[in-house]
């Protein structure tokens, strides 16, 4: 995906900057709050209507969650509680925006306002099953990378939506409602297909050693 490629360009350059920036004592935890905090101060902003502010906090909020990672890496300074950290306070942060457009929806006049946040619900739901199924499928031991709309997708979808607002916000909204699910549907069929690989090696490894230990016969 275009923001996937794109995402790991910014990779490669916010991992230069935090070179510089690893001699200051700013720890990569710290930025994945900070981040966390300017989410939750955009999902605030959308809630009371100020949508292009919002998705303009909703940048900087995106660039700790890149920063944070690059910082890890270039002082050396990774290890599973900072990555463990860092998923689940993306989950809130996704959860904070979901909400705020809840909120915000609210004060749409019916009957478009049932079928935002109805939208909204769907959406929320799509994503944390995104990021769900893939910790799952990760701590079985299955590889789970694919997806037509993972979380760069998300993220910048819903900054284009905040940033037009009107319409345009409206119809991405039902654009995530629809593609968070057939993302989490895509991984979860790439499971059941390496699940399936996995369960058809194990029969013919067992019909092999049966046929091995089936005692010759003499005429």
């Amino acid at each position: 995906m275009f923001t996937t490629r794109f995402e790991a360009w910014v990779r490669r350059h916010a991992e230069a900057l935090m070179t510089a920036l690893g001699r200051t004592p700013l720890t990569p935890n710290q930025v994945t709050v900070v981040g966390v905090a300017l989410t939750f101060l955009a999902a605030g902003l959308v809630a009371f209507g100020h949508l292009r502010w919002a998705g303009v906090v909703l940048i900087f909020a995106g660039t700790c969650d890149i920063l944070d990672g690059a910082l890890a890496r270039s002082t050396n300074a990774a290890y599973p509680y900072g990555a463990f950290l860092d998923s689940t306070l993306d989950r809130y942060s996704e959860g904070a925006v979901y909400l705020g457009l809840a909120a915000y929806f609210v004060t749409i006049d019916p009957p478009l306002q049932e079928w935002l946040i109805l939208a909204t619900l769907a959406a929320l739901a799509g994503s944390f099953l995104v990021s769900y199924v893939r910790a799952r499928a990760q701590s079985l031991g299955f590889a789970c990378k694919s997806g037509l709309f993972q979380r760069p997708e998300r993220v910048v979808a819903t900054v284009v939506g905040l940033l037009l607002g009107g319409w345009w916000l409206y119809g991405i909204v039902f654009l995530l409602a629809i593609v968070t699910n057939i993302t989490a549907l895509q991984r979860i069929r790439e499971v059941w297909l390496q699940g399936r690989a996995q369960r058809l090696a194990r029969e013919r490894e067992v019909k092999a050693k049966a046929g091995r230990a089936a005692p010759t016969q003499i005429p």
